[in-house]
């Protein structure tokens, strides 16, 4: 049966700590050995574009990098006839798309693994790199306090779901409008997680092992930059807050930062942070993903 990832709980709780073993295997299986992976990205990363590509080679394959432009999704041709075409000649797909249902549509007639590389909704890869890096930083994850802290977005929702996975206690503060709706805390509690609803910054890092935040302004929000400035101008996680961590505690951002916004430069460049570690790990935790889903 094919295996796909759109979401960080596709896998098990078991299986997460088996692609975590494989994310620090000194000899990753060649799994992709003669083979390509097709990575669609509507939307522009760095990190992923660099990450996925490496990983791919790290696994013995070739990576396709496939510009919006050059298959038009739903435009030019639909989804699932995308999915179907790329699968003829690769290994695996990855697409980094804006609606969530477009990944879900390739997956459903896909003959190869798809991997979700970002969508509206979720951000698994990310996921799988934020509590691998948490693990390795922390050692035993069950028990350990997440704070996220600003916008309610696809990082937190995939986050509070793997955390609810690895047996952590998750909590956010959001301001009003901006935290999980309905939807999204059913799904987080598929989990076996009840996400902590903190009513400021204070009340969610007071003793946490962990503070995560993300830009306020999202790639395709940019109409809504000035509103959302003003409604987190409360949430910047600074000096001051961080103080108040659990000893050992860490910081960690999905990048990029807008320093001055929702992280200060001080915490970034700070003794708590961890965002080099977790840019590195987005390259190994999907090395793992990939040879757990080609094994």
């Amino acid at each position: 049966m094919v295996r796909h990832l759109l979401e960080i709980d596709d896998l098990t709780p078991e299986e997460l700590l088996a692609v975590f073993d494989l994310a620090e295997s000194e000899r990753p299986p060649q799994v992709l050995a003669g083979k390509g992976m097709a990575l669609i990205f509507e939307k522009p990363s760095a990190r992923t574009r660099n990450s996925m590509e490496m990983a791919v080679v790290e696994l013995g394959g070739h990576p396709v990098t496939i510009r919006p432009d050059e298959i038009g999704i739903d435009v030019r041709e639909s989804a699932e006839d995308i999915a179907r075409t790329l699968a003829c000649y690769h290994g695996a797909i990855g697409a980094r798309v804006y609606a969530h249902d477009k990944v879900e549509r390739m997956a459903s007639v896909a003959s190869v693994p798809v991997v979700n590389m970002l969508s509206d909704a979720a951000h698994p890869l990310q996921a799988l790199a934020d509590v691998l890096t948490m693990r390795q930083q922390l050692g035993g994850l069950a028990g350990r306090i997440v704070a996220w802290v600003g916008d309610a977005n696809n990082v937190a929702r995939s986050l509070a779901i793997a955390c609810g996975m690895a047996d952590m206690e998750f909590r956010i503060a959001a301001p009003v409008g901006y935290c999980f709706d309905d939807n999204d805390l059913d799904r987080i509690r598929t989990s076996g997680i009840e996400p902590v609803l903190a009513d400021t910054p204070e009340d969610a890092v007071a003793g946490a092992h962990v503070v995560y935040t993300d830009v306020w302004t999202s790639m395709g929000q940019e109409a809504e930059r000035r509103e959302r400035l003003d409604a987190f101008s409360a949430y910047t996680v600074d000096a001051t807050l961080m103080a108040a961590v659990a000893d050992g505690g860490i910081f960690m951002h999905c990048l990029p930062a807008h320093p001055g916004e929702e992280v200060t430069r001080e915490v970034l460049d700070g003794a708590h942070a961890r965002i080099w570690q977790q840019a590195e790990n987005r390259m190994h935790a999907a090395r793992g993903l990939l040879a757990f889903l080609l094994s």
